[in-house]
């Protein structure tokens, strides 16, 4: 005879047991934290935003204020706006971003020729800066092993 603990012990394992195998595995790998229609959205916005980004940057650098702003600082504007696809969507933002800030100012009179003409040179370097740091970092750890 088996004592009445070690029976109430083997009776509340089968059960454990009997629930564990009960659900199927495929209905616990159905719940999803994010469903893949939100996935979807939030990839579709944020494709949207960089893209809004992008020309904005762009139509910024095209003006003919950065023609002469390229022009008197010595940096070919066809560089700069190649290297512009190439920024991270942070990055991307927070220049579109000082640059709609700097033509409202324009627009408005805040700002003369001249300030623009130095933001301009400081958005066209810093992009260039930007981009040489990438290119630096992902080739310094080329070929070695971490």
């Amino acid at each position: 005879m088996t004592s009445l603990p070690r029976q109430c012990v083997r009776i509340a394992t089968a059960c454990v047991l009997a629930g564990i195998f009960a659900v199927p595995p495929t209905l616990l790998a159905q719940v999803h934290v994010v469903t893949p229609q939100d996935l979807q959205n939030q990839t579709l916005r944020a494709g949207a935003a960089r893209q809004h980004n992008l020309n904005t940057l762009n139509s910024f650098l095209s003006s003919p204020e950065a023609q002469r702003a390229f022009n008197s600082a010595a940096i070919d504007g066809r560089q700069v706006k190649a290297a512009v696809s190439t920024l991270s969507d942070q990055e991307l933002a927070r220049l579109a971003s000082r640059a709609n800030q700097a033509q409202a100012d324009f627009a408005a009179g805040r700002m003369n020729d001249h300030d623009l003409l130095i933001i301009l040179i400081a958005i066209a370097a810093l992009i260039l800066i930007i981009v040489a740091v990438h290119h630096y970092s992902s080739s310094c750890f080329v070929g070695h092993r971490v």
